[in-house]
């Protein structure tokens, strides 16, 4: 991944193959996340390479990360769930994300377009993060599949560590082993996963 935020406008994050080829989601939407960047940084937020991306910082703490992707590109806010955002202008990331948290774009000149609106929005989380406030956590439900409650009864390693992990990541690999639609698909996805969840990881991370 990148380490320096220039880069990652030049040449991508750095996350898959398509870094530094034409076929990289940033390229696709350079200039609107150019205009992102803009914003940010004219509201004297300080620029970082965070997971292969452009995040913008106060004090050493996030407040918004860049984001592109095949259908869009968005401004995420690390503390959405604080701000009020009266004109509803955030959405989720996500089905199984709980917070709309950011502002999604198709069009390149779009952001100009919202500039002010994306504007306020930034003011009041800059002015969040300068208060102290912190989200309140939620409590997290899911339901576990049952293929997985199966797979941990026949092997207790695999019950062991599943039971070690995080709420967060445990929701993770229900969530994602659970979406399938055949129960064969589900079995595979565990078998697939378990290696991961014996190590503590999420389904996500390497």
């Amino acid at each position: 991944m990148i380490s320096d935020p220039n880069e990652y406008f030049s040449d991508g994050c750095g996350r898959c193959s398509k870094f530094r080829t034409l076929d990289c989601k940033v390229h696709i939407w350079r200039e609107g996340l150019s205009t992102l960047r803009e914003i940010c940084l004219g509201k004297g937020l300080v620029e970082e390479a965070k997971w292969g991306h452009p995040c913008y910082t106060l004090n050493g703490k996030n407040v918004v990360i860049l984001g592109a992707f095949k259908e869009d590109f968005h401004l995420s806010f690390f503390k959405a769930s604080l701000m009020k955002d009266p004109d509803g202008l955030l959405t989720k990331r996500g089905k199984h994300t709980q917070t709309n948290s950011i502002f999604s774009f198709t069009d390149n000149a779009a952001p100009n377009a919202q500039r002010d609106a994306i504007s306020r929005y930034l003011d009041e989380a800059i002015e969040i993060e300068n208060s102290g406030q912190k989200p309140i956590k939620k409590t997290v439900n899911f339901e576990t599949p049952q293929e997985l409650l199966q797979a941990m009864d026949d092997d207790p390693e695999l019950a062991e560590a599943f039971s070690a992990l995080t709420p967060g990541r445990q929701r993770g690999y229900c969530m994602t082993i659970g979406d399938a639609k055949q129960s064969q698909t589900r079995i595979n996805r565990i078998a697939k996963y378990r290696d991961k969840i014996l190590a503590g990881r999420g389904f996500n991370e390497r």
